[in-house]
């Protein structure tokens, strides 16, 4: 049977199983993952989420890498997070985690991680999906072996060591939406004496009450309701495979990325003085002038985590974030953490003895939109189209169409999965932020 080559994404190898990705997929990747990093890798940890398919595709997965006489690691169910720190941790080790993240139910997908902690792109892990897809393996002469290894407790101690001991003074809500985020998080804030509020705490590879998914504000409705009612500081929605939380203050409405990043960036650059920060190119303008004004180097990124989580372990940085939710610090090893990430904004709180809207407060500075998907026929004729209408304006050629202007900027890139273009603007004031929006959209979509 062959590999179903539209599994191999951009960040990950995904689809449904088992129509898509199933056991014969995950044997030869493994066994190709394995033989890609022959002798320079010595551990193979592999965890999974609550997904009903990933224990058969742990297992499938865990035989191709064995076939090469390569040993596995189990740390069975875990976040994201947790796979990546036994990686970081470990000297001459690679990583798979078995999680289609926030994707529906039907998914699953398989995140390969380079020594070091460095999640592998499709630019990166393409020998991998050749060696795969060709499948011609031989079996070692000796077997790997597969051992069990508990990983949580160190990663507990790791989130300790930066929380404050005053985060007892704080309630929160958090949303688990049936992932494994409180495989991690629950421990912790037990032992910090948080009072926190669970919703939908049991791993369930269904997701019975709402997707995993913060793309979607609806799913996080009933988190801002409850935060609410139960009068919280804060509350927290995990996605899946919880290397992402988002915040919600006090009054239930959402803190998005960019204005965690550089709330974060305030404290971040007083440990780590004159450090990069590394940001979405879809960010409000405000991180640049909160980072700049911190003594920071502001540096505008691309979109895609793994590159974020490549610039902050090779070049250094105090803090990065891209604009989906995944937020990474020096602190937290560079690893898109949703629990770290939450604890150093809970540590925050505490500090400065502010509610969190106060505290956000002075970086809403400007008007910008959600991300805005619509649907094209051609998608690089509308980017050049756009471009061609908006060349008098300063462009940065990073990803998509990027063109500022004193008053405004609009980020316009491709879609790498769907026939859409993604739009944000943001505006020094909402009158000018609507009437570009609505230019642009215009614009886009009249043929």
């Amino acid at each position: 049977m062959s590999i179903n080559p539209k599994i191999f994404k951009a960040y990950d190898i995904r689809g449904i199983y088992p129509d898509e990705i199933n056991e014969e997929a995950g044997k030869k990747i493994g066994a190709a993952f394995a033989k890609f990093f022959g002798d320079k890798t010595d551990n193979f940890f592999v965890g999974r989420d609550a997904r009903l398919s990933s224990p058969a595709l742990f297992e499938a997965l865990a035989k191709g890498i064995t076939s090469q006489g390569k040993n596995v690691l189990d740390i069975g169910t875990c976040t994201n997070p947790m796979l990546i720190f036994a990686v970081k941790k470990t000297p001459k080790s690679a990583g798979v985690m078995v999680s289609a993240s926030h994707s529906p139910w039907q998914y699953n997908a398989f995140k390969l991680n380079a020594p070091r902690g460095i999640q592998m792109s499709d630019e990166k892990y393409d020998p991998i999906k050749e060696m795969a897809l060709k499948g011609d393996f031989i079996q070692a002469e000796k077997a790997g072996t597969i051992e069990k290894r508990s990983i949580l407790g160190e990663y507990i101690a790791h989130i300790l060591e930066y929380a404050s001991k005053d985060l007892n003074k704080l309630k929160v809500v958090v949303d688990y939406g049936n992932g494994v985020g409180a495989v991690s998080a629950k421990p912790v804030f037990e032992k910090l004496s948080i009072e926190a509020i669970s919703l939908y705490e049991e791993p369930d590879g269904r997701f019975p009450n709402h997707p995993a998914d913060p793309h979607n504000i609806e799913n996080m409705e009933e988190l801002r309701r409850r935060v609410v009612a139960e009068k919280a500081d804060l509350g927290i929605f995990f996605d899946g495979d919880a290397d992402r939380g988002i915040i919600i203050d006090e009054k239930g409405e959402i803190v998005f990325a960019d204005l965690m990043v550089a709330l974060l960036a305030q404290e971040e650059l007083k440990k780590f003085p004159g450090e990069k920060v590394y940001y979405d190119l879809r960010f409000s303008k405000v991180v640049k002038e909160i980072v700049e004004a911190n003594g920071g180097k502001p540096v505008m990124m691309r979109v895609g985590n793994p590159f974020y989580k490549e610039k902050m372990e090779f070049e250094g940085g105090a803090v990065a974030g891209e604009f989906s939710g995944h937020i990474f610090t020096r602190e937290g090893m560079g690893i898109d953490d949703g629990l770290f990430a939450a604890i150093k904004i809970m540590n925050i709180i505490v500090a400065r003895g502010k509610k969190l809207s106060e505290l956000i407060a002075p970086l809403k500075k400007y008007f910008a939109t959600e991300e805005i998907n619509i649907k094209v026929a051609d998608a690089d004729a509308a980017l050049k189209k756009v471009a061609e209408y908006f060349k008098d304006g300063r462009s940065i050629d990073l990803d998509g169409v990027y063109i500022e202007y004193p008053d405004w900027w609009f980020s316009l890139r491709k879609s790498n999965t769907e026939p859409v273009v993604r739009l944000r603007v943001e505006a020094n004031t909402k009158e000018l932020m609507e009437e570009k929006k609505k230019e642009l959209v215009e614009l886009i979509t009249n043929n």
